[in-house]
Formats: C-alpha cells, sequence, structure tokens
C-alpha cells in the first residue's frame, strides 16, 4: 500500500511537470491564441494534489517557465507584472500547501475532515425520539453565521423512561471554541447515560481538569425528566437556570441550582432543583447567548426569553426552539436553547379512524313499519 501511495504521487507529479511544459511551449508558439497565464492551471491542480516538497519543485519550475514565455514576448506587453502575479499565486498555493502538510493531509482532505466533525457534532445535538404525549427540540446558532458553535447539546434515553439532556456552553464563541466543543461533545456524550445522574458533571468537572487548558471552562445545565411520571432534577455548573412553565397557573419559574464551572474546582459540589412536569408543562434550557449581552443582564434577558416564549403556548411550544435562536439569540455570541414539553392531551395525539357502517334500515324506522301492520291486522274491514 505504501509503496502504491509513493509511485501514484510519484507520476501525479511527473504528470504536472509534463503539464507545465507543455503549457508553456504551446503559450510560446500559439502567444495569440494561449495566454502565459494559462500556467497558474497545473500549479493549482499541484496544490490540491501534491505534497509540499514536490509541489515546491513544481512551483520553481512553473515560475523558470512562465519567466522564459514572458521574456520572449514582444515589447510593450506587461512582464513584470505577471511574474509577480505568477508568484504571488504560487505563495498562496504554497502557504495552504504548509497547513495542510502540518495536519497530515493533502488536498480537500482536510475540509472534507472539518465538514466530517461539524456533522458528527450536529448528530450527537439530535434529541432522541420521546414517546407519544411529550415533544424536544433543540435549535443551536453560532456567532457570526460559523459552521461551529461552543454550544452543544448532548442527550440520551436510560431504560426507556428517563430523558438525560445536558447542554454545554464552552468558553470562547465561534471557530475558537468550535474545536474543544467537538472534543467535549465526545467525552460528554459517552458519560451522559452511562455513569449515575448525579455524578455525570463530577465526571465531566474532572475529565476537565486532566485536559490542563489554560484559562479554559465550560458552563453545562443538566436535566434529568422521568417520561413516565413527569418528575425531574435540574443541575447546573456555572450556567443559567432552567426556566419552567406551569400550565395550570400559567405563570413561570425559574428552576436555580448551584454549582461551579467546570474545570475551575477540584471536588465541586452541584445542587439539585426537582419538579414535576404536569400535562401542559415546558422546561426551557438555555445558553447565555439567548439572555445575556453588553447591555442587558441575565435577569433581564430571561425575563425577555419567558415572554417571548409565553406567545408560543397557543401552538403548544411547536417550533419554539427555532424561532426563540432566531428571535432572541444575540448575534455576537453562540446561543443554544432546547425546550421539553409534555403536552395536554396525549391521548387526543392520534386520533383512530373508525369506519363508518351505513344502515339502509334504522329500528325506529323497522319498529314503525311492523305498528302498522299490526292495526292493519286488527282493524276491522
Amino acid at each position: 500500500m505504501v509503496r502504491r501511495a509513493r509511485k501514484s504521487h510519484l507520476l501525479t507529479f511527473v504528470g504536472l511537470l509534463a503539464l507545465t511544459v507543455t503549457l508553456g511551449s504551446a503559450a510560446l508558439a500559439m502567444s495569440t491564441f494561449i495566454p502565459t497565464s494559462v500556467l497558474i492551471i497545473p500549479l493549482l491542480l499541484g496544490g490540491l494534489l501534491l505534497r509540499f516538497r514536490p509541489l515546491v519543485a513544481l512551483t520553481l519550475v512553473t515560475l523558470a517557465i512562465g519567466s522564459y514565455v514572458v521574456s520572449d514576448r514582444a515589447q510593450g506587453m506587461p512582464k513584470i507584472g505577471f511574474v509577480l502575479t505568477l508568484g504571488l499565486a504560487a505563495w498562496i498555493v504554497l502557504t495552504g500547501a504548509r497547513v495542510r502538510s502540518r495536519l497530515g493531509v493533502q488536498g480537500t482532505r482536510g475540509e472534507s475532515m472539518l465538514m466530517e466533525l461539524r456533522d458528527t457534532l450536529t448528530a450527537q445535538g439530535e434529541l432522541p425520539r420521546l414517546p407519544p404525549g411529550w415533544r424536544a427540540e433543540v435549535a443551536i446558532r453560532s456567532a457570526g453565521g460559523a459552521s461551529f458553535s461552543g454550544d452543544f447539546v448532548v442527550s440520551t434515553i436510560r431504560d426507556g423512561e428517563l430523558l438525560e439532556v445536558a447542554l454545554v456552553d464552552v468558553s470562547g464563541k465561534g471557530i475558537d471554541a468550535g474545536t474543544r466543543a467537538l472534543l467535549l461533545s465526545g467525552a460528554f456524550g459517552g458519560l451522559l447515560g452511562v455513569v449515575p445522574v448525579e455524578e455525570f458533571l463530577p465526571s465531566a468537572n474532572q475529565y476537565l481538569r486532566r485536559q490542563d487548558w489554560d484559562d479554559d471552562f465550560a458552563t453545562v445545565v443538566q436535566v434529568a425528566v422521568n417520561l413516565r411520571t413527569g418528575d425531574f432534577e435540574v443541575r447546573t455548573a456555572g450556567h443559567p437556570p432552567a426556566i419552567l412553565f406551569d400550565s395550570w397557573s400559567g405563570r413561570w419559574q425559574s428552576r436555580d441550582s448551584e454549582g461551579p464551572l467546570l474545570g475551575l474546582v477540584e471536588i465541586p459540589e452541584f445542587k439539585v432543583n426537582k419538579g414535576q412536569l404536569k400535562q401542559g408543562d415546558a422546561l426551557f434550557l438555555y445558553s447565555d447567548g439567548m439572555v445575556e449581552t453588553p447591555h442587558r443582564e441575565i435577569g433581564q434577558g430571561t425575563d425577555r426569553l419567558a415572554g417571548h416564549a409565553e406567545r408560543l403556548i397557543a401552538q403548544g411550544f411547536k417550533g419554539a426552539a427555532k424561532e426563540l435562536v432566531v428571535e432572541i439569540g444575540g448575534r455576537g455570541d453562540d446561543s443554544a436553547i432546547v425546550v421539553i414539553h409534555r403536552q395536554m392531551n396525549p391521548a387526543d395525539l392520534v386520533v383512530p379512524t373508525c369506519p363508518t357502517t351505513t344502515r339502509t334500515t334504522s329500528r325506529p324506522t323497522t319498529l314503525r313499519r311492523r305498528g302498522n301492520t299490526l292495526l292493519k291486522t286488527f282493524r276491522p274491514a
């Protein structure tokens, strides 16, 4: 396999060299039809197909051939400008190839790996399918419209009836925090549903401290919901509290639970806030990008979030996560929200279709006909 790969790279290098010489000769022989700038083509192909050292050799050959072809052109044509332009293009190609060589990849494989990692992070944030009577939604938006976000969600269902969800906010935003989010999402996703509910945050804190990152931390809000009884537990690690909509009173409640940031304290203590989701109730988990801005505190942002969410009660919070992220989420920070709603009438969610039976003769009509027959029988002639 190694010999075949080396032979393939060598053949590619020789082929691009031959293409460069052929295009240079054609530009020299038919200057009216073929411009000298055609030499950029093998240079760009080399940036995608060759490793760094062969690409340097190809670049030097291309610059030499380009300079010779231009020097043979008629007087008055831009020669120095073309050589400088070709040199600038070569520098751009070499810079990109140098970065990819440090990663151990070549061509567009590096971009493909990033796309795969992004898709993996997105797939891990999808919530599991819930039984009838429950709905859960998640929406995440990265700062500046980047593909990667410092906010992510991991979730699982334990024993078919215990829903566990953790919303994590890594320090930083956008692409800067995306690499750490990719690492932590895999680790936290492996812990959730495996360790006991009360040990998830201490285990995540221990893992984060082992990374020995400088000035990097994470905040988490974790919730475990019993899908049979509606009982839930909320724990936070330096994260904004969850908010609960009580459909019976029509009020919003803040579910505060104290806990330090992950990665800062060696042996942290995380308190728990317990409650119950009744029919019609909804629980909201959100990141600080949803409620906090340089000109607005978290408390004011939470009130604004609850006020906007209250307008979605009539539609049963359907599509609430996406709408709230778009309308409430801050533009300069990553925003994420999870909505867990216990629907009001789960029995009415699936209405069975009953076949209609058509009777040609109803029972009252039959009785009426029999009565008329008896009257005729007893009526005197």
